[in-house]
């Protein structure tokens, strides 16, 4: 029988034991809820931003543009006459020039772009340049295996610099302005009045990126999610920094530009991290007031945290089914169909789709740099093909966490060489798929068109892209919560390369603190016991 003494020293052994096996849940537990209740309205500082307060010159008032224009290139010309270097500027932009230098998995450095990259929306340019270069910010590129048009008059001025509302490139026109009523892909053109779009000319605003960046992958929303017309003219509840009852910004404002170099990278093509637009141009490396906010920092994106949800006005598209396209109404003609909300969910061009909206991010480590997936590469068809697979883990110490749309689907590849297919889709040739609709004929006037041979032979593949979301930035109060991300099942639970407290555990220390706890419970008894017996002696 153990003496008091003997009990009261085994008791607080077991105590200590105890105290320093559940300490890491002690302290875990008070730093998620510190953090949980960490407020979302903490004030932020704003440094490094003020609005252009430079005057815009009045193009109305320059007699060389008060003329009567026959074509878009003696436009362009009359701007050259004053801004004389601009041309040299521009034709070496990555606008202008729509590659970067990327160095391949066998060490090569080649000029990555749209001319031989893939994406899994309307999966290539070769061959469809008709259409594609309707974004382009110049007139005339007609074949992707050459360079941009080299002459410094079919630039497109009047793209960026309109203020009207009323310049629009031709759909489907190798990016010549519209010159007559024409409707392609479900996008009309029409003419405009030049004398009216010259008097406006002036520093980009929204719309004028806008034009083919709302829009990109046939339709509003269709490709980033948190780029669309809505951001036109939008509230701070959508985008704080865009809302007219917010920032009221532009794009200008963050994208700066030197020289026509516009800063900020496009990552189903950019590959390396430089000149990337950061948060902390404008906001300090220590934004919060809160300390346990700025210790965030470091690896995870302003972004996380506060776009909690994009696609906010109309949805984007998530999902992209090209093997089911082709289908036919028993009268021949094409069939489509729409969801409640007007999202159309199947056409027999392109097949099948599903949209999002408010939709929440997936997240990834990133550092800035990212591998694609170039044209000619084989691949295992059995295993999901990451088209611009995003660089980064906790390991790397250049990574943060980041919010991405992950865009999914099914598009036509090689069965025999085992690498993916650039079809022929838009033209009135009969190679078009989008004419003839054979998949056979469309891969083999495409895979021609890029110098690679088609066996012939073609199934569908599953493929996917991360987008970075960077814009819908909601307000302050809006942001996530901590607990939204410190919990089993929360935001970030598939990334797992990295201990988090709320979200981790080990099975094993676990069951030893509940054994410890149900000792500590009997050594308590016994020991209240003991005292009790001993008080009636």
């Amino acid at each position: 029988m153990l003496t008091v003494k003997q009990s009261q020293h085994r008791f607080l052994k077991l105590l200590f034991f105890f105290i320093a096996i559940i300490s890491p849940w002690i302290i875990g537990g008070v730093y998620v809820y510190q953090k949980s209740n960490v407020t979302n309205n903490d004030p932020v500082k704003l440094v490094n931003f003020k609005i252009d307060t430079i005057s815009r010159v009045d193009h109305s008032k320059f007699k060389i543009l008060q003329q009567d224009f026959d074509s878009p290139q003696q436009i362009t010309e009359a701007c050259l006459a004053c801004h004389n270097k601009t041309d040299q500027d521009v034709m070496v932009s990555s606008h202008w020039k729509w590659a970067k230098p990327y160095v391949t998995d066998k060490g090569d450095t080649i000029q990555l772009g749209k001319k031989n990259i893939i994406n899994n929306f309307c999966i290539g340019t070769k061959s469809n340049e008709r259409l594609c270069s309707s974004c382009h910010i110049g007139y005339g590129w007609k074949d992707m295996n050459s360079s941009p048009p080299k002459h410094s008059k079919d630039i497109d001025c009047i793209v960026c610099h309109d203020q009207s509302g009323v310049y629009k490139k031709a759909t489907g026109d190798y990016g010549l302005p519209a010159k007559e009523e024409m409707v392609i892909c479900g996008i009309a053109s029409h003419p405009f009045d030049y004398g009216k779009v010259l008097k406006s000319i002036g520093k980009p605003e929204r719309h004028n990126c806008g034009s083919c960046h709302f829009v990109g992958g046939g339709g509003n929303n269709v490709k980033h999610g948190d780029l669309e017309m809505a951001l036109n003219n939008t509230t701070k509840k959508v985008d704080v920094h865009m809302g007219v009852d917010g920032a009221n910004m532009n794009c200008t404002q963050c994208h700066k530009t030197d020289q026509h170099n516009i800063s900020g990278n496009l990552y189903s093509i950019a590959s390396t991290n430089d000149n990337r637009v950061s948060c902390e141009q404008c906001h300090t490396g220590t934004p919060h007031k809160n300390s346990i906010l700025n210790n965030h920092i470091d690896r995870i994106a302003c972004q996380t945290c506060h776009i909690p949800e994009f696609a906010k006005v109309n949805p984007t598209k998530m999902y992209w089914d090209w093997s089911t396209a082709g289908k036919f109404k028993p009268d021949g003609g094409m069939l489509m169909k729409k969801d409640s909300t007007g999202a159309m969910t199947y056409h027999t061009k392109k097949g099948t789709f599903a949209w999002g909206k408010n939709v929440k991010p997936a997240y990834v480590w990133f550092n800035g740099e990212a591998r694609h997936y170039v044209m000619g590469q084989k691949f295992n068809p059995n295993e999901r093909l990451h088209l611009n697979k995003l660089l980064g883990s906790y390991a790397d110490k250049n990574s943060k966490i980041v919010p991405v749309k992950r865009f999914t689907g099914k598009q036509i590849y090689d069965t025999e060489n085992n690498y993916m297919i650039v079809p022929h889709l838009f033209g009135k040739d009969t190679t078009s798929y989008w004419l003839n609709f054979d998949w056979n004929k469309a891969a083999e006037a495409g895979m021609k068109s890029v110098g690679l041979p088609y066996s012939g032979k073609y199934g569908f593949a599953e493929t996917q892209m991360d987008w970075p979301v960077n814009h819908m930035v909601s307000p302050s109060n809006e942001s996530l919560t901590c607990i939204e991300c410190h919990s089993r099942n929360g935001r970030l639970a598939g990334i797992n390369d990295f201990y988090m407290p709320g979200r981790d555990y080990n099975p094993l220390l676990d069951k030893s603190g509940f054994i410890l706890i149900l000792l500590s419970l009997i050594g308590v008894t016994i020991h209240a016991s003991l005292r009790f017996v001993k008080s009636k002696d």
